[in-house]
């Protein structure tokens, strides 16, 4: 059998580590114009956020990271890498969040996303995310921009019973 016929090993999921950070800013970077450092990542991790990760074999291919406030979540970083863009990693993180954060006794998840990313912002409210308001000068400028974007602020609504 030829390496073009192997199976493709099946996808994994796991919470972020340390020795993950490389790669996961390595991602990062070739996903935002405006990327988290390691320093963010690891602070992320030492403090206790909601942080899965999936891989394709060792590789990670998607990312997020996510706060539990009171009766509330806070959606801070989802990225999937460039090239597994358009497969539901996304999404497949966006069902892990909700699932966390129901058990943390969240009512609602809140996440900001640049009024440019609109691919995001078709993926947040494909999974339920409701526009609520826009933040001015959020974000640092996009590379060849002199003025900071705006962030586009988003809730989803949790329902604790299950449906049906």
């Amino acid at each position: 059998m030829n390496h073009a016929d192997a199976p493709e090993a099946p996808l994994q999921s796991r919470a972020m580590r340390l020795e993950d950070v490389p790669q996961v800013v390595a991602i990062e970077q070739a996903s935002h114009s405006d990327p988290w450092t390691s320093g963010n990542f690891i602070d992320s991790i030492q403090t206790g956020c909601y942080m899965p990760l999936l891989l394709h074999g060792n590789r990670i291919v998607a990312y997020l990271v996510a706060l539990a406030g009171v009766e509330e979540a806070h959606l801070l970083n989802v990225t999937v890498h460039p090239q597994r863009r358009g497969q539901g990693l996304g999404r497949l993180l966006l069902h892990a969040l909700d699932t966390w954060a129901l058990g943390q006794g969240a009512r609602q998840i809140w996440l900001e996303v640049r009024q440019s990313n609109l691919a995001a912002q078709h993926l947040y409210r494909r999974a339920g995310y409701l526009d609520v308001a826009v933040r001015k000068h959020y974000y640092a400028p996009p590379p060849g921009a002199q003025q900071r974007e705006h962030a586009l602020v988003m809730r989803k609504p949790l329902d604790a019973a299950p449906p049906g």
